[in-house]
């Protein structure tokens, strides 16, 4: 399933800070903690939690915050669909680099384990 140049702009245009809490809700619904919402986004991104909280309030796009991220090396190895989406055949960089994010916090909240999560395992 290929992202079109609409749903690119509109993932591009959307911030930060309209996502977030929902991505909390998400993982505490399922006795995830806020602090290993954190480390997850801090493993992907590079982010530090004072950096993090300045996105936040700046209410940057996806877009400028992919942009000043750091991604990790191992980035690469977040694979299969989220929302009916395969993150590897997705060709627009940022769109994937969201559905990364998308697809870190969903096996967080899913339970799996944090080391399998940040692909060190």
């Amino acid at each position: 399933m290929n992202t079109t140049q609409k749903h690119n702009e509109r993932i591009a245009k959307m911030t930060f800070a309209s996502v977030y809490p929902h991505y909390v809700t998400k993982v505490e619904k399922k006795d995830r903690t806020k602090e290993e919402l954190h480390q997850v986004i801090t493993w992907l991104t590079g982010y530090d939690e004072k950096k993090l909280q300045e996105l936040i309030n700046n209410k940057v796009t996806f877009e400028k915050f992919f942009e000043d991220a750091t991604l990790n090396s191992n980035a690469q190895f977040i694979k299969g669909v989220i929302c009916g989406y395969r993150i590897e055949e997705i060709e627009n960089t940022l769109t994937k680099q969201v559905r990364y994010l998308d697809k870190l916090i969903d096996e967080l909240a899913k339970g799996r384990k944090m080391e399998k999560i940040l692909r060190t395992a």
